[in-house]
């Protein structure tokens, strides 16, 4: 995952780091009243699996339907798009539910190396696309850039599932620099969601959004005509800094409300990550990784001024 990300930040070596925020003079309740007003404005998209606790899709977690409905409750009034992870494991209660609130679903199948569980993954996904609940797909997540699966194999999911659900366009998510690595998957997605962070990048808030927007062009240049929308985007709110990345709450009001001015500007679709904090995300990206929701893993939102 380090190599990987290395490589994306060679993809940048020629970016010319400027400063770009606005609204920083504001204090910090101002800022949080401010993005208070955007989320009741409703973001574009947010992302949302309902994890808490001790639970962890690595330890494949039954979650409740109950549970589901809740956390998703929670979000809804604040969204217009949901995007999920998963089609197990009460993942899949997710659409629907999402649905019946009035949102539109971004559905995503986990896709790894055990080709069992990814063809669990696949027929799951098609169910929730057959029964009405997937606006857009995703297959997979990241795969490519953790080394779990070869590329043709991928496309292969991905033409299996377009060929099932007709109609309903599919794409596959990673990481700003792999689509331009690999334009024969760019290819085969009807559009390109991308993740970008600067943050894991080690880029300053303050060139962040800048950072970010360049993440984007390389992108549009590299798929052509390919609609490009960004599936993640986020910045934490404690933890160990990342270099010059520091995570804060200050920090990620900041990141959001000028990511917000941008993507509105351009009217690029953004999928907010993430509803919540989950605290099996510690692991794999160490303690800031707990820390990337708009609301705590208690469903308390932080944005309260």
């Amino acid at each position: 995952m380090g190599e990987l990300h290395i490589k994306g930040k060679d993809l940048l070596a020629g970016y010319r780091a400027e400063a770009d925020l606005r609204f920083t003079d504001l204090p910090t309740d101002a800022l949080l009243r401010r993005v208070r007003a955007a989320l009741d404005g409703r973001l574009h998209g947010v992302s949302f699996s309902a994890y808490a606790g001790d639970q962890s899709p690595a330890h494949h977690s039954q979650l409740p339907v109950d549970q589901v409905r809740a956390r998703l409750a929670r979000v809804a009034p604040h969204a217009q798009w949901i995007r999920t992870f998963s089609c197990l494991d009460g993942n899949e209660h997710a659409a629907r539910l999402a649905h019946a609130h009035g949102l539109k679903t971004l559905v995503g199948a986990w896709i790894g190396d055990d080709a069992e569980r990814n063809r669990r993954e696949i027929d799951a996904l098609i169910e929730v696309a057959r029964a009405g609940h997937a606006d857009l797909i995703a297959v997979g997540n990241e795969v490519i850039l953790r080394g779990e699966l070869e590329e043709a194999r991928l496309i292969e999911l991905i033409e299996a599932v377009r060929a099932a659900v007709p109609g309903i366009p599919v794409g596959y998510v990673d990481a700003y620099f792999v689509f331009v690595a690999h334009p024969a998957l760019a290819a085969a997605c009807d559009f390109i969601p991308v993740n970008c962070y600067p943050f894991w990048e080690e880029v300053p808030l303050d060139q962040s959004v800048n950072y970010a927007r360049e993440m984007v062009r390389r992108v549009q240049a590299a798929v052509g005509d390919t609609p490009v929308i960004i599936a993640e985007t986020g910045w934490p709110t404690a933890g160990a800094p990342n270099g010059p990345a520091v995570p804060s709450l200050r920090n990620m009001a900041l990141y959001l409300l000028n990511v917000l001015a941008w993507t509105d500007e351009e009217a690029l679709p953004l999928f907010w990550f993430s509803a919540y904090d989950e605290g099996w995300k510690v692991g794999p990206e160490g303690d800031c990784g707990a820390y990337w929701g708009l609301w705590d893993a208690d469903g308390g939102l932080k944005l309260e001024p």
